[in-house]
Order: C-alpha cells, then sequence, then structure tokens
C-alpha cells in the first residue's frame, strides 16, 4: 500500500513537471529563446507568464493584453465589475437580462445578420453572470479577430433589445428560473443561498427569480446598460497572438468613447456564522440531499492557500470513508469556492438509513482535520494533484483570461494569479490544522428529504460545529 501511494505521488510530480516545463517552453518561446529539459524553475516562469501581460489604461478602462504567440485562437472578456452589489430584490436578474438580450443583436448587427457572421467565421459571443462580477465574452480565430471584434465591440456598446429580442429571452430566462425546485440538487443550491446568505447582497441572486425578470421590460435594459457602461465599472482582458499597442488603438476608438463615470466598489461585508444550524424541506425522494457548508476565507486572504489544501483532504478523507469504505453515498465531496465572500462545505446524498451516519462520518473527517496534524506527504500529494488539474484548466485563452480577471477584480490584482504555486507550496501541516479549526465550525445544513430520518444532534451537536 505505501508503495502505491508513493507510486500516485510520484506521477502527480510528473504530471505537474510537465506541465510547468511546458508553461515555461511557452513563454520562452513567445520570447524567442530557448528552454532547457532541466527541473522548470517556478520563480522564472512566474517571471516569464507576467512578461506576456501588457497593461494600460483607455479613458479610465483598465485593459490586460496577454500575447501567447502562435496562439490561433483570441478570448476577448468584458468585465462589469459590482456583481450582485448592482442590483437589488426589486431589479434582481437585471443584468443578467441585459447581457443575454445584448448577445443576441445590436444596432449594426440585427440578429440575422449577426448570426451568419458568427457562424462564417466560427466565432462565439456569450455572457455569464456572478456575485461578483459579470462578463460579455468573445472567442474568435486569430484570422478572424478583426471582423469578431467588430461585432463584438458594437454588441458591448450598441445593443439592439428590439422588443422580440427581449421577449424571447424574457420567456427563456423566466422559464428557466421557474422550475428550481423541479431537480433535487438545483433546489438545494437554493436553499442553501437563502440560508447562507441572510441578510448579505448575495441573498439578490444575479440571474435573478422567475418573478423579478418577469418584471423587466425593453425600457429597463436599456437603462440598466447605459448606467454601467462606463469605464470605471469596466475591465477588459485580451488573450492570443496579439499586439498590445495595435489593440489599444482599436479599443480607444470603441470602449475609449464611454463616459469615464466615478464607480468605486462597495466595500463587500464578510459572512459570519455563528452557530450550527439545520433546516430541512420535505421532498419525497429515493434519497436525501445533504448539504453543509462553513464561512472560508476570500482569495485574497493568505488563509486561502492551506484552505485549499485542507478542502482537498477533507474531499479525498470523506470519499474514501462514505463511499469506498462504507458504500453509504455514490458521490461524497467537500467544495470550497471562489467569492470575495466565501463559504465551502460538504455535500452528500444518502438513503434515510444512511443519512444520519454519512454526515457524522464526514464531521469525524472534519474534526480529524482539526485535532490531528497532516504529514507533508499529504500536502505534497494535494498539492500536485491538484496543480496539475489547476494548470491544465489553463489551457485555453479564454480560461486564463478568465483567471487573470478573477484576481484582477476580486483578488487583490491580476499578478496574484502568477504566485498561486509558490503560496501553495509554502503551505504547513501547522496551517492546514489552523484554518480546519478557524473556519470548519458553525455549519449550517440544508437537508432536502425526509424530516423524519434526520436527526438534528448528528447534525449540530457533533465536535466540529
Amino acid at each position: 500500500m505505501t508503495n502505491l501511494k508513493s507510486q500516485i505521488l510520484n506521477l502527480r510530480w510528473l504530471l505537474l513537471s510537465i506541465t510547468l516545463c511546458s508553461l515555461a517552453a511557452s513563454s520562452a518561446l513567445a520570447q524567442g529563446t530557448q528552454t532547457q529539459t532541466a527541473a522548470p524553475d517556478f520563480q522564472s516562469v512566474i517571471a516569464r507568464q507576467a512578461a506576456l501581460v501588457t497593461e494600460f489604461d483607455v479613458n479610465g478602462l483598465k485593459v490586460l493584453v496577454k500575447r501567447r504567440e502562435g496562439s490561433q485562437t483570441v478570448a476577448a472578456q468584458l468585465y462589469f465589475r459590482g456583481g450582485v452589489e448592482n442590483i437589488n430584490a426589486a431589479n434582481a436578474g437585471v443584468e443578467a437580462f441585459m447581457l443575454n438580450v445584448a448577445s443576441e443583436a445590436s444596432a449594426n448587427y440585427p440578429r440575422d445578420r449577426m448570426r451568419k457572421e458568427l457562424a462564417r467565421m466560427g466565432t462565439v459571443i456569450g455572457e455569464s453572470v456572478g456575485y461578483d462580477y459579470s462578463a460579455l465574452a468573445m472567442t474568435a480565430t486569430r484570422t478572424n479577430f478583426d471582423k469578431s471584434w467588430d461585432i463584438f465591440a458594437d454588441v458591448a456598446t450598441n445593443p439592439a433589445f428590439t422588443k422580440e429580442d427581449v421577449d424571447l429571452v424574457k420567456s427563456r430566462l423566466v422559464s428557466s428560473l421557474s422550475d428550481d425546485t423541479d431537480e433535487p440538487d438545483t433546489y438545494l443550491q437554493r436553499l442553501q443561498e437563502k440560508v447562507a446568505y441572510a441578510g448579505h447582497p448575495y441573498l439578490n441572486r444575479p440571474e435573478g427569480t422567475a418573478e423579478s425578470v418577469a418584471r423587466l421590460t425593453a425600457e429597463d435594459l436599456r437603462a440598466y446598460h447605459k448606467s454601467v457602461m462606463q469605464t470605471s465599472r469596466l475591465l477588459l482582458v485580451i488573450v492570443g497572438d496579439l499586439d498590445a499597442a495595435q489593440l489599444k488603438t482599436r479599443i480607444t476608438s470603441t470602449f475609449g468613447k464611454l463616459s469615464r463615470g466615478d464607480y468605486k466598489p462597495p466595500a463587500l461585508p464578510p459572512l459570519a456564522f455563528s452557530t450550527s444550524t439545520l433546516e430541512v424541506t420535505r421532498r419525497d425522494l429515493p434519497t436525501n440531499y445533504i448539504q453543509g457548508f462553513y464561512t472560508a476565507p476570500s482569495i485574497t486572504s493568505p488563509d486561502i492557500y492551506p484552505m485549499y489544501v485542507a478542502s482537498s483532504l477533507l474531499r479525498d478523507r470523506v470519499f474514501e470513508e462514505v463511499r469506498v469504505k462504507r458504500n453509504m453515498s455514490y458521490a461524497p465531496d467537500a467544495f470550497l469556492r471562489n467569492q470575495a465572500a466565501n463559504i465551502g462545505g460538504i455535500y452528500v446524498t444518502a438513503a434515510d438509513q444512511y443519512a444520519n451516519d454519512a454526515v457524522r462520518v464526514m464531521l469525524g473527517e472534519i474534526t480529524r482535520l482539526q485535532r490531528e496534524p497532516v504529514s507533508n506527504d499529504d500536502i505534497t500529494s494535494i498539492i500536485a494533484q491538484f496543480l496539475t488539474t489547476y494548470y491544465l484548466g489553463q489551457e485555453t485563452n479564454a480560461a486564463q483570461a478568465a483567471n487573470m480577471a478573477q484576481y484582477e477584480l476580486i483578488g487583490g490584482g491580476w499578478r496574484n494569479s502568477l504566485s498561486f504555486f509558490s503560496k501553495l507550496r509554502a503551505v504547513t501541516p501547522a496551517d492546514v490544522q489552523r484554518v480546519s479549526q478557524k473556519y470548519m465550525k458553525n455549519i449550517r445544513f440544508v437537508v432536502l428529504g425526509n424530516p423524519a430520518k434526520i436527526d438534528k444532534n448528528v447534525f449540530t451537536g457533533q465536535a466540529g460545529n
């Protein structure tokens, strides 16, 4: 068993080294230098990656351009700062609705023309929303970037907001939001949000509700678009084989015409749970859907790095104890989100006869993390596994743009995304134990299932809560 664990550990480090060597080679190629086959110098990799990024200002609009020489695609992402701080209970979902309709057609590219042009070029324009920020994004081939950029810029600055588009998108969104309770996992997340974010800006979901979206009109979308299209509210990130100086000219001729505004991000209150709680919602299901969550550090906090390790260790341990050894659940899990006001937690689905025992075992693993120091080998294994997955996930231009944007918007600056690895490597067993004790407590549970089979004392009376 020890030999097998050693082989797995060595394999993980080999995969990580291969991945980072590839990153180092890509950086070197971008600068016209040669890369040696020796083990990578991680600080050198960070410096080379940083050298590929150019940042500049266009009338208050911050722009990040990362050049990936030889890349055949380009990712352009326009971010809107503020997230749910921009909305309220009455207009929740307006930003998501606005971006969705905007991507349908613009003043110079009506629906049919835009669809034909995008299909011909293989260009994709879409949107995403979150608690902390939203984005309008484009992915195009390098060959078709110029024309694609014209369409993207027009969509962002001159959306059509026709009645037909608004009605079509509204119908689609309301239908989607209306069936949130049909699928158990989705319903569980809605229940979790109400408990975790009570009294917090996050309670106003960025997607809104069926009722709030149904009330919105084309005039509401136009007014909202006008209010957020200020350069002080925006961030533009572009990744691809493009010259930053030439891009600056293009950006100035489009987004540079926007008003600057005076937006300053509000201070987002942290989440705080003072006690453990349990809320059970009755639903006749073959299994009980269970999620427990606790407050977690944001990505600006030094504690986030040992929390990555602690959460990953918890995930592996609950899978081993609940699924492999006891066969009480198919997919027990532990998670850690990446939000400005952050949470982590545990999740499990279990039949009536296993629900309490599964949770008891998972809370026991939290207690073990809090009381027993982990080994350096455990940390090394988790870091290798985590970083291999992380860097493989950064292979696309769109993923790299999104990662830089996340750190620029809520992580203290895009350069912090590059120091991720060195900070993770500095995590010690004492750090893991400390953050487990600090954050993995006062766990709030939501359950969708059979109230008669749920023992409250198990959920709220165990050590670790």
